[in-house]
């Protein structure tokens, strides 16, 4: 694991857009397909924008990269709670990534839990998983929040100890509402995990996180710990300053 501090959270999104710029075109050069995870939230937002514009939307292999979300809310794709219309509105309306290069979760559908079936059964698809197999993404880009939960696994979720499923659509009782996410097999299976993390409510929550290594894990972020992948945070001052005090 390897903590990355910038200034403020533009500084954090221009570093996680260099990385993604980074190593889509070594992908591609590669000649296989290059698979991203987004994350919902602000920053990713800011990420999105820098995507969108020079120089990143002539430099990006657009024809070779993939995406997919950790997570989604369960509402339609113009809803403005959603995660994919964000980055529809914000990034894909404005390169020319092939349709057919953007994974979405069906937050639409009626019923959550077909919505995590149907997203399960696409990254088999994709991903070509033999039975019990577990996709590896390139590149994992995730987020937490102030109370510790990243994608939509939150604090006390049975989502939490889901070991076979690659996606499930708990019942968050906080928000009162189902979400769509993926499991922590599927993210600790990534060859890259980005977190991006701004803001001083965090900074607490953040230091019990990092320092944690893995053990008697109270927070769901904890649990994303990568067997055979990178992990990165990158963060604002603000977020790490309770590090700084350590």
């Amino acid at each position: 694991m390897e903590i990355r501090v910038f200034e403020d959270s533009e500084a954090v999104a221009n570093a996680a857009a260099d990385e993604l710029l980074r190593r889509a075109v070594a992908g591609s050069d590669s000649g296989a397909p290059f698979s991203v995870a987004l994350s919902g939230g602000s920053t990713p937002k800011r990420l999105f924008a820098l995507l969108a514009d020079e120089p990143y939307r002539a430099e990006l292999p657009w024809e070779s990269v993939h995406f997919f979300w950790g997570d989604e809310r369960a509402v339609p794709p113009d809803h403005p709670d959603s995660n994919f219309g964000a980055a529809r509105e914000i990034l894909f309306s404005k390169t020319t990534i092939p349709a057919e290069n953007v994974h979405r979760i069906q937050g639409e559908l009626e019923d959550p839990a077909r919505a995590a079936a149907a997203y399960e059964e696409s990254l088999r698809r994709f991903f070509q998983l033999p039975a019990g197999g577990i996709p590896r993404f390139d590149l994992v880009f995730l987020g937490m929040g102030a109370d510790g939960h990243t994608a939509s696994l939150f604090p006390g979720s049975e989502a939490l100890g889901e070991a076979r499923r690659l996606a499930v659509a708990p019942w968050i009782e906080k928000l009162g509402a189902h979400r769509i996410t993926l499991t922590c097999p599927v993210f600790n299976n990534a060859s890259c995990i980005l977190f991006l993390v701004s803001g001083a409510e965090k900074a607490e929550r953040l230091k019990t996180v990092v320092e944690s290594e893995g053990r008697d894990a109270l927070y769901p972020a904890q649990l994303v710990r990568p067997k055979k992948g990178e992990l990165y945070w990158y963060v604002d001052r603000a977020a790490a300053a309770a590090l700084a005090e350590g």
